[in-house]
């Protein structure tokens, strides 16, 4: 599948192709629609440098929520870790 963006969309959002792309990547990574692989494909990147895109706009790579927390310490108590 092929998504066309016009010319005058491309110039209003005042982004090179490039940029636009690397944008529309890491909206997507940062609502979890896509996985750092396929986004850093979709921005034409490398997965490092996606990485560091990401790093530089302060997008954490793994989302890590209270759920996951309280599943860690549930996990560390039964170990007898804790």
């Amino acid at each position: 599948m092929s998504v066309i963006i016009s010319d005058e969309i491309l110039q209003a959002s005042r982004l090179t192709p490039s940029e636009f792309r690397q944008e529309i990547a890491l909206h997507l990574f940062q609502t979890a629609r896509l996985t750092l692989g396929y986004a850093s494909q979709l921005a034409e990147m490398t997965s490092n440098a996606f990485r560091q895109l990401l790093k530089q706009r302060h997008i954490p790579l793994y989302s890590y929520d209270v759920e996951d927390f309280e599943l860690d310490l549930k996990n560390l108590r039964e170990l007898g870790r804790l």
